[in-house]
């Protein structure tokens, strides 16, 4: 028998609906570091606003508590590392 509260199923809709969010978060994220090493590759003159955007949008995921900081710096780090290499 599965006892269920009413705190447990809001608690369970609430889980959902920031999973939802995060993966949302997540996938802009991937996005953004896709079109700026694209960009990147490209030579392309707008690189530098797309790896701007990036990096604004990451930070932002930081302060959600969506990505570890680590993982930001590291994220970022890869792309200032590829435009560097790229001049």
């Amino acid at each position: 028998m599965v006892l269920r509260s009413r705190s447990g199923i809001k608690r369970a809709r609430q889980a959902k609906k920031r999973q939802a969010r995060n993966l949302a978060a997540k996938k802009n994220i991937k996005n953004a570091f896709k079109a700026a090493e694209r960009a990147i590759r490209a030579k392309s003159g707008e690189s530098q606003s797309l790896i701007r955007k990036t990096v604004s949008i990451i930070d932002k995921a930081v302060e959600r508590g969506i990505l570890h900081r680590n993982k930001a710096a590291r994220k970022k780090s890869r792309l200032m590392a590829a435009a560097n290499k790229a001049k």
